[in-house]
């Protein structure tokens, strides 16, 4: 990627509180490096585009030298024209006594429409990231939405749960953040997702050592380790009464520095990816893997040990997708 050329991204739901945060990662050059110009598109629906007009002052204000140019709309066409980049925010959020089903129904129109825009008008070598959830089966309806778009180009977010695991062992063993490595999160970005540890390895003043070596405590890694990452999210709202978005916005960040920029040489991240039948999981729904990355490129990593607990965990969460992937079948069929 040359310093000299500037790269296109857009950004739906801008006007909600991680469009507010990420912009600011963007044009810091957080996520594609400090010397890589952006074009940034802030997209949202019609009434929330006044407020996008003073997101766009302040990031005037703020003689950030990678901007290229900032662009306000509410018109697919102009916001996913030649992007190399789409970070899809902006979704149904989940309202008071609506099932899960119907929270697929609303965002299957919303994906519908946004992956043929994506189809129809960005670079076919676009890469495509969904925040908004349910995010791995609005991501499978984009994906389906684009056929002339290789559906590797599609992902969904798994790194906040990836990022508050490796939270979570951090603060148990006492250690920085940096030196927790190859934690892994398997399957839906739900209740169901799975955080695994037994990969993982913490640096020490004294050399590596597996995190269960480190922790000794196999009842918690299994028990409340686990039951925290998956409610994680409920507990920020409960704390904050508003969802994650600061944490939010640096996943999404991360998760798009690794996959343009490419991951350190043994390191191996989370990220939900079109599924290729790797470790049971069947072909054709979107679930969090392993994946390193070189040259824009992931790779599911391959040949790690799976034990029974983990087997029954990644079955419990394949089963999930598979059936909101036949809900989102159905609901495509009936538009």
């Amino acid at each position: 990627m040359s310093s000299n050329d500037f790269i296109s991204i857009v950004v739906t739901g801008a006007a909600g509180q991680i469009g507010y945060s990420l912009v600011f990662n963007i044009i810091r050059g957080d996520m594609f490096g400090t010397e890589q110009k952006v074009r940034v598109v802030l997209m949202d629906i019609e009434p929330m585009l006044e407020g996008l007009k003073g997101l766009k002052m302040e990031i005037e204000d703020s003689c950030y030298p990678l901007v290229q140019e900032i662009v306000i709309t509410s018109d697919p066409k102009t916001a996913f024209t030649n992007v190399d980049y789409a970070v899809l925010v902006g979704g149904m959020p989940r309202k008071e006594g609506m099932q899960r089903v119907d929270l697929l129904r609303a965002n299957a129109a919303i994906f519908k429409v946004q992956g043929k825009a994506l189809n129809d008008y960005a670079k076919k070598t676009v890469k495509v990231l969904v925040v908004a959830n349910p995010a791995n089966t609005n991501a499978l309806i984009a994906l389906l939405n684009a056929p002339n778009i290789p559906p590797e180009n599609f992902s969904c977010l798994t790194r906040l749960d990836h990022n508050r695991a490796k939270a979570q062992i951090a603060m148990k063993a006492n250690v920085n953040v940096k030196d927790v490595h190859n934690i892994i999160v398997w399957g839906n970005h739900s209740l169901t997702i799975y955080p695994d540890t037994r990969c993982g390895y913490i640096n020490l003043p004294t050399g590596k050592a597996t995190i269960a070596n480190v922790i000794k405590n196999e009842a918690w890694l299994q028990g409340d380790f686990v039951s925290t990452v998956q409610v994680r999210g409920a507990a920020v709202i409960s704390a904050r009464k508003l969802s994650s978005a600061a944490s939010a916005a640096k996943a999404i960040t991360d998760h798009m520095h690794d996959w343009a920029l490419g991951t350190p040489e043994g390191e191996y991240v989370s990220m939900g990816v079109h599924s290729d039948g790797s470790y049971g999981v069947p072909v054709g729904v979107i679930f969090s893997y392993p994946v390193t990355i070189k040259n824009g490129v992931y790779s599911i990593v391959q040949g790690l040990p799976i034990d029974q607990y983990t087997r029954e965990k990644i079955d419990l969460t394949t089963k999930e997708l598979v059936e909101e992937k036949e809900s989102a079948t159905k609901i495509l069929a009936e538009m």
